[in-house]
């Protein structure tokens, strides 16, 4: 069977302090899968650091870009040797790619965050993100940028830390049959078919017409030699998203896949949204997929 395993992993770095619980995720997946895990570090361009729209003396721009030479030299070191340690310690080997062996590498990039994510992220098969944190205004427009602009699954990893890959042992899926949970399934397979338990969560009537139901999603898995199990709860008028991270907890789950952001993202950041609630309340990792 095709595309049930990754074999690259993608998480983007600036010193922020948000990357080592991330790593950890990341290297935990790359250890299930045998995959490689290819850490961004990025800082911005002298340029970006100058005052917009102010006329600056030749002697101030150069001691700006010399600070800021300076400044991305030493987050870059600190960030290299906090990198080969967690490596150490994740048992990831420093080095060049090996099929079926995991393996890591540490990229520096000069520019924005969001950018890296675009270059390096459309060749990963899973882009890892912290989750954002709006009140600090950390990791919002990356998240942003990883689900939008790399085409790819994005792996939102709370602030709890994790041992081992046991997270992905069970599965859980939210399932409307939308656009968004089809790209979800078809993107996050190497997860469901790789998992020991597979939860569908459905909402209402399963045999509606309009969209494949839970039944069809099932019935899919099966001909792709995945068992499953349906889940269905009556949506109780608050917010989905937040019951289908109750309902994973419920069941057991470590890992929620879902189609993300069916309402415009802006929409849902301004007023609200599943999956707004999903990203900004979860306690598990969860896969995302526009």
């Amino acid at each position: 069977m095709t595309n049930t395993s990754i074999h690259s992993i993608m998480m983007p770095v600036r010193g922020d302090g948000k990357g080592d619980n991330v790593f950890v995720h990341a290297a935990a997946l790359a250890n299930r899968f045998g995959a490689r895990v290819r850490v961004v570090h990025c800082h911005p361009k002298p340029d970006d650091m100058m005052p917009y729209g102010v006329v600056i003396p030749s002697v101030l721009r150069r001691q700006i870009e010399d600070a800021a030479h300076t400044s991305a030299d030493s987050t870059r070191d600190k960030m290299i040797e906090e990198f080969q340690a967690l490596a150490s310690k994740c048992d990831l080997t420093i080095g060049e790619p090996e099929l079926g062996r995991p393996t890591a590498r540490f990229i520096e990039y000069e520019g924005k965050q969001v950018d890296a994510v675009q270059r390096y992220g459309r060749l990963a098969d899973l882009v890892c993100v912290a989750k954002p944190d709006p009140k600090l205004n950390l990791g919002v427009n990356t998240l942003k940028s990883a689900l939008f602009s790399s085409g790819r699954p994005v792996m939102i990893c709370p602030d709890q830390a994790v041992s081992n890959a046991d997270f992905a042992d069970h599965v859980t899926i939210g399932w409307n049959g939308s656009l968004e949970a089809t790209r979800a399934v078809a993107m996050a397979m190497p997860f469901i078919a790789n998992a020991k338990s597979v939860t569908i969560l459905h909402t209402g009537n399963s045999s509606d017409d309009k969209y494949p139901g839970a039944e069809q999603l099932q019935r899919y898995f099966e001909l792709r030699g995945v068992a499953s199990d349906i889940r269905l709860f009556t949506a109780s008028g608050r917010n989905v998203g937040r019951q289908l991270l109750s309902e994973t907890k419920d069941v057991g789950g470590g890992l929620l896949i879902i189609g993300a952001y069916h309402d415009s993202y802006e929409r849902e950041s301004l007023f609200g949204g599943n999956s707004q609630a999903i990203v900004a309340e979860a306690d598990i990792p969860v896969v995302l997929v526009h």
